[in-house]
């Protein structure tokens, strides 16, 4: 059973803040803190703090860098890096917890948070906000072309979705929509062939009617 690191109470199931001293524990994520600074110097700029980032290696067995501003913790990633990064730091995940989901975005929810666009580091220009998966509670900033911009604390609140089955539930959406598209267009590739069917029979009765018929059904339109 876990406990809590503040007063060592036990944890309730599927939360990760103590119902007697209120402190949130932070889940046990591998490779979560560990990082190596690089010579390598970065010309992206924070969005918060319009200082130069700083290029860090966040790789467990290949190299990963990505961009870190040493004064609000921000961290830049570009396109893909930061679904490498979370699968590398947590893995063996199998089963989708609905309720610990819950909890963690109900332990993460800022009120009144003030909702702000920021420049991407690299081309300045406005970034679009995106929520981040299926429930995960977080609503990133995201340049189309050069990447995903997260506030300090958001990649824990990430790694943390995921360990909880949030990628999981994510794919499972994905597909879900995926073989719902599919139903669609079967089922409209169905209709058409059906009407084309309709007409081949509408055809193939015309020519089977002998001359006599077919004189005899227009004058009877005639008249």
């Amino acid at each position: 059973m876990a406990r809590c690191q503040s007063c060592s109470a036990p944890l309730p199931a599927n939360s990760n803040r103590c119902v007697y001293c209120q402190v949130r524990n932070d889940v046990d994520l591998h490779h979560k803190y560990n990082f190596s600074s690089t010579e390598k110097e970065s010309t992206r700029i924070c969005p918060g703090c319009q200082t130069n980032l700083t290029t860090i290696n966040v790789g467990i067995k290949e190299p990963l860098y990505i961009e870190r501003c040493s004064s609000c913790f921000g961290l830049f990633f570009d396109p893909g890096e930061i679904d490498d990064f979370i699968k590398q730091s947590v893995s063996g995940v199998f089963n989708i917890n609905q309720e610990h989901l819950n909890n963690i975005n109900k332990d993460r929810y800022q009120k009144n948070k003030k909702i702000t666009y920021k420049r991407c580091p690299e081309c300045q220009e406005f970034m679009q906000r995106k929520n981040f998966g299926q429930r995960s509670g977080i609503v990133v900033d995201r340049c189309r072309n050069h990447g995903v911009w997260l506030e300090s604390g958001e990649i824990t609140h990430l790694m943390e979705w995921h360990k909880a089955g949030g990628q999981l539930l994510d794919d499972k959406v994905k597909q879900q929509k995926e073989n719902e598209k599919r139903r669609r267009k079967t089922t409209k590739n169905s209709y058409t062939l059906t009407s084309d069917q309709f007409r081949n029979e509408q055809r193939k009765d015309l020519l089977d009617m002998d001359l006599g018929e077919l004189i005899g059904q227009f004058i009877g339109k005639l008249f």
